[in-house]
């Protein structure tokens, strides 16, 4: 086969990688459940491509999360619950739903507007998902519902702070989340006085709570903040390595005060 701006050839390429005969060992040994964690990554590395940045990477990245959807919907196809065509079905009849105001009524509404109608859509799907699968639902459904349990942790931290604030529940001032950041860091210090791993894990989870509502204030994303830390950091350590080789030394046959000092002139540098 040859490369192809068909979405058809991409769905004939999946079924031939796990045609059970002739395709490949790995992808027809995968299942829902392992190929989950593809899934997760991929997104990430889309948002990795949207901060550099790199056009071209963030193109090569959504092939790569576009493959993960292409992937699990040819399991779904092959156990007879659905295709690919059904995900493309379920995604655009969801869309002319959530935007009456675009696709039927045809009038204006400001985005407070479409947020609230977006979200009266939602939770009426939800009850309706949950009379399909024969759950309860006489009861009000709660502000924070709806926050998917699958999100990374931070991105779900700030998802609830957002629903609850929109409710009135949050700070009045930046400056009071932080006082609660500070807060929340001696109670960590306490915790790790103590020696007391379960506490210091609560006390750790209070205090990354905290801070990506201070992410949230800002409208900043904190996995994406976390995400150009991480790259600092492996960009100031390379340059350790740097000026460790120029010695002929390695991190192995350094001291921690010598990378320090190196540490502190990669930052300058």
């Amino acid at each position: 086969m040859k490369p192809s701006r068909d979405m058809t050839d991409l769905l004939a390429i999946m079924a031939a990688l796990r045609d059970k005969n002739t395709g490949c060992a790995w992808d027809i040994a995968q299942d829902f459940a392992t190929i989950a964690p593809y899934t997760l990554e991929e997104a990430h590395e889309v948002m990795e491509a949207v901060a550099s940045g790199d056009r071209e990477d963030l193109r090569e990245e959504l092939g790569d999360l576009l493959l993960q959807v292409v992937f699990h919907a040819q399991m779904a196809a092959e156990e007879g619950s659905f295709d690919f065509g059904g995900v493309v079905e379920a995604i655009t009849a969801k869309m002319i739903r959530r935007h009456p105001h675009v696709f039927s009524e045809r009038r204006h509404w400001t985005p407070a507007e479409v947020k609230a109608n977006w979200a009266r859509i939602k939770h009426q799907e939800k009850v309706e998902r949950a009379v399909r699968r024969g759950e309860v639902v006489d009861q009000p459904a709660g502000i924070l519902e709806g926050v998917s349990s699958a999100l990374p942790a931070a991105q779900r931290a700030v998802k609830l702070q957002d629903k609850a604030a929109k409710v009135g529940f949050d700070w009045p001032d930046v400056m009071d989340v932080i006082s609660k950041a500070e807060e929340e860091l001696a109670e960590l210090k306490e915790a790790v006085r103590s020696r007391n791993t379960p506490h210091v894990a609560e006390e750790l989870g209070d205090l990354l709570f905290v801070l990506a509502n201070l992410a949230r204030w800002h409208g900043l994303d904190p996995d994406m903040a976390m995400a150009g830390a991480n790259a600092k950091f492996q960009r100031r350590f390379g340059l350790v390595e740097h000026l460790l080789h120029a010695r002929g030394k390695t991190p192995q046959t350094s001291d921690l005060a010598e990378m320090d000092a190196l540490w502190n002139e990669a930052k300058r540098m």
